[in-house]
C-alpha cells in the first residue's frame, strides 16, 4: 500500500445485459439500467467516511489492442475477446460491495465495458464523460506502436512528460492533470463511498503514478485490469494495480498488448 499526498457478444452476455432508457444531458451522457436493479444501498469502504474507495478498471480488448495499433482517442469497440473479458470483470466486481455510481470515458470500448460491469453490480447511476478519455495520440492515431515508437520514441518516455505529441496531442502531463483533477472530483462527491471507474491504459497509468512515482505499472495494465485507489483530503493511497485474478482461467493473459498509452 503505497500512501501520497498532494504534490460482439455471445448470446451470454446478450441475455445478461438490458438497456432501457439513455439520454444525454451536456458533455455527460447518463444511463438509466433495467428495472432488475437491485434496492439495497450500497456498501461504504472500510477506510473511514473521508475516503472514497475507487476502483479503477482498464476497457476489455479491440481489435486494435489485439493488432498493437494506437488508438488513443480514437473510437474502435470491444471485440468477442474483449466482451468477453468486460463480463468476467464484471462477475467479480459483482461479488463484491456494491458502488455508488460507475464512472466512464464516453469511448465505445470504455463505455460498453462500463454497461456490463453497471448491469452485473446493479448500479442504475452510470455517467459517461470525456475526462476519462484515453490520451490524445495526435498524428501518431492509426499507426503501429512500433512505427510510432521509431518516429518519435520521446513520445512514450517517461522523460519527456511536457512533450507534446504532434497534431494536437496531449502530453503526460496534460493527461495526468486530466484524469487526476476528475477522480479528486469524483471522490469529493462520494465520501464513503465506493465508485467504479472504467477507462484506459496510460490514463490508469497517470492514476497510479499520481499516487506513488515508482509503481512499475507502465505498459503493464492488461485488459479489464483493476487497480485500487483510496482517495481523500488530499491524499491518494494506491492499495492495488493490475490485478487480473478474473483472467487467469479464461486464458487471456498470454500475448495481451499492455496499456501504455499506445494500446489505450
Amino acid at each position: 500500500m503505497v500512501r501520497s499526498r498532494k504534490p460482439q457478444a455471445s448470446n451470454q452476455l446478450t441475455a445478461e445485459i438490458r438497456y432501457t432508457r439513455f439520454f444525454v444531458a451536456g458533455s455527460r451522457r447518463h444511463t438509466t439500467m433495467g428495472d432488475q436493479v437491485p434496492k439495497s444501498p450500497p456498501a461504504p469502504p472500510s477506510h473511514g467516511e473521508q475516503f472514497t474507495e475507487v476502483v479503477v478498471v482498464r476497457h476489455g480488448e479491440t481489435s486494435w489492442n489485439a493488432s498493437c495499433i494506437i488508438q488513443g482517442q480514437m473510437d474502435p469497440e470491444l471485440n468477442e475477446t474483449g466482451r468477453h473479458q468486460a463480463l468476467l470483470v464484471a462477475r467479480r466486481l459483482s461479488r463484491e460491495a456494491r458502488p455508488a455510481a460507475v464512472y466512464s470515458s464516453d469511448l465505445r470500448r470504455a463505455s460498453e465495458t462500463a454497461y456490463i460491469i453497471a448491469t452485473a453490480c446493479g448500479v442504475s447511476n452510470l455517467v459517461f464523460d470525456p475526462a476519462l478519455r484515453e490520451r490524445h495520440m495526435g498524428d501518431l492515431h492509426g499507426l503501429v506502436y512500433d512505427e510510432a515508437n521509431r518516429r518519435n520514441p520521446e513520445i512514450f518516455s517517461s522523460d519527456g512528460r511536457t512533450k507534446e505529441i504532434p497534431g494536437g496531442g496531449e502530453s503526460l502531463d496534460q493527461l495526468s492533470q486530466r484524469c487526476v483533477s476528475y477522480l479528486n472530483t469524483i471522490a469529493e462527491k462520494h465520501k464513503g463511498e465506493r465508485v467504479i471507474v472504467v477507462t484506459h491504459g496510460a490514463s490508469t497509468e497517470e492514476l497510479c503514478l499520481h499516487a506513488d512515482q515508482t509503481s512499475p505499472v507502465r505498459g503493464k495494465l492488461h485488459n479489464t485490469s483493476i487497480c485500487l485507489f483510496r482517495i481523500g483530503d488530499g491524499e491518494w493511497i494506491l492499495e492495488k494495480a493490475g490485478d487480473v485474478a478474473h483472467l487467469r482461467k479464461g486464458g487471456f493473459l498470454e500475448d495481451t498488448f499492455g496499456g501504455d498509452g499506445a494500446s489505450a
